[in-house]
């Protein structure tokens, strides 16, 4: 039976705070609960460290990032911070990655002052003094509140690469962090500059594989490791991946159970991605860069006008992918006598077609051979058994999930340090520039995935498969010309 008293932790599991003596803190959350709301703990600590002052009065951070898991109510800690902007005069700019968003923080805001006892002026009379008291401009994606007594404004924006240029505020909010791109902040980040206490605030979740931005996972990273200044950090999270029944987990990294989440909802939330899960629940911090898609002007610089002389045996990769239709992709890989590794793909077919063709190659390559690895359950019985009857006992590796991240993290080096060379291939040039990482595996090993419709990353994973064999195939066979 679930603990109704049990909750979650209320301070972070990682951060980074400035030491401070002084905090508009506890006004802040007086504020805040003063409009029918109550504050949680963990969210009061929260307002004291992103409030806290120096003996100047001026913010110890300057810069402040936090992130939560999902629905623990992280919003209402930037909206009780741009309550006590607006009380204070600031000038203040909320952003988003999406406009349904902003919008929906200014009406999170609204709600605050009508809670607080501020009523909303339609129609400013000229001359006459107003105390708690707001306008608000509703347009849809530029909403708009002002305190009419102590001046302080709120726009809310949705981010684009030229927002915010030649406009001034004191506080930036950058809600929606995970997607904060670094052409957006090179224009953003000088709106504050003017002012004469500026702050900036992140809010977000960690990146999933899917997300776009990158200036979160920096900030983090260098604030943690004691890179920046005037930098805090605050975050909620499991430090591997972890096992998505673990309640105890549930309560370490989300704030908020026991009151708005329930042990109830999070075990609803468990479907067949224990990798998001350990994301938006847990926040766990992959450790590979998100959207990190193969370019082609990156592609292009393994390219080499003919095949290289070669020497030693070829290491075969083989994969079995599980897209709609299911397919099999062969590729090789050899050394060339330059010492860097050569690779080409051979066929991809569809699953349907069986295994013959794979094996014929393998029977007539034979002698060729150093090893064969293929990866993809849905083929690799098939195979073992189509080569136990063919009497091929060139070494067949099944590799372990371990082993394909070392693969896929291979074949990246590969491209990226000139040790990979090919020839002018379009379908596979079509897999590799077309393609993004995915996370597999428990400490933050990644996949690719085609971000294109029709294209086969079996190719791709092929060669990454075959590469990485040839790294790993020891001491090279004497020299031999090789024809496949």
């Amino acid at each position: 039976m679930e603990n109704e008293k049990r909750r979650g932790r209320q301070t972070p599991t990682t951060s980074h705070i400035l030491p401070y003596s002084s905090t508009g803190g506890p006004e802040a959350v007086d504020l805040y609960n003063s409009t029918g709301r109550t504050a949680q703990e963990w969210q009061e600590l929260m307002l004291y460290d992103i409030l806290a002052v120096n003996d100047e009065g001026l913010w110890v951070h300057t810069k402040f990032g936090y992130s939560v898991p999902r629905r623990n109510g992280k919003n209402e800690v930037v909206a009780a911070r741009e309550l006590y902007g607006l009380i204070k005069g600031e000038r203040i700019l909320h952003t988003a990655h999406r406009t349904t968003t902003s919008s929906s923080a200014s009406r999170r805001l609204v709600d605050l002052l009508k809670g607080a006892g501020y009523q909303e002026v339609i129609r400013v009379k000229k001359g006459e003094v107003y105390e708690k008291a707001y306008v608000y401009s509703k347009q849809f994606g530029l909403e708009k509140i002002t305190l009419l007594d102590t001046g302080g404004v709120c726009d809310f924006r949705t981010r684009t690469s030229k927002g915010g240029l030649g406009e001034g505020f004191d506080l930036l909010i950058i809600d929606e962090a995970q997607e904060y791109q670094d052409d957006q902040e090179t224009s953003l980040k000088y709106v504050v500059s003017d002012s004469a206490n500026p702050q900036t605030i992140f809010c977000g979740t960690p990146p999933t594989p899917v997300s776009s931005g990158t200036v979160f996972v920096k900030l983090r990273r260098d604030t943690l490791e004691g890179k920046t200044q005037n930098t805090g950090w605050a975050e909620w999270s499991v430090e591997t991946m972890s096992d998505v029944h673990d309640v105890d987990l549930w309560y370490e990294t989300n704030p908020s159970m026991g009151s708005i989440l329930t042990e109830r909802k999070v075990a609803d939330e468990i479907g067949n991605d224990d990798v998001d899960f350990n994301i938006q629940r847990l926040g766990l911090w992959l450790r590979y860069n998100q959207k990190s898609a193969i370019t082609p002007a990156e592609w292009a610089t393994t390219e080499v006008p003919k095949m290289p002389p070669l020497t030693g045996r070829i290491f075969v990769g083989i994969k079995f992918g599980r897209v709609d239709p299911e397919s099999a992709a062969l590729s090789v890989a050899c050394y060339t006598k330059t010492g860097e590794i050569f690779v080409e793909c051979i066929d991809c077919r569809p699953l349907r077609d069986g295994v013959g063709w794979i094996v014929d190659f393998i029977d007539t390559a034979f002698n060729g051979i150093r090893q064969v690895v293929a990866d993809g359950a849905n083929g690799q019985g098939m195979l073992e058994k189509a080569l136990k009857e063919k009497r091929l006992h060139r070494p067949l590796l099944l590799p372990t999930v371990r082993q394909v991240i070392e693969a896929n993290a291979a074949f990246e080096s590969g491209v990226f340090n000139g040790k990979l060379l090919r020839m002018d291939q379009p379908s596979l040039t079509a897999a590799v520039t077309n393609c993004e990482k995915r996370a597999i595996g428990n400490n933050g090993g990644f996949g690719y995935k085609s971000i294109k419709a029709g294209v086969d990353i079996a190719l791709l994973d092929s060669v990454a498969l075959a590469y990485w064999a040839a790294t790993e195939g020891g001491e090279k066979a004497p020299s031999q010309k090789i024809s496949y």
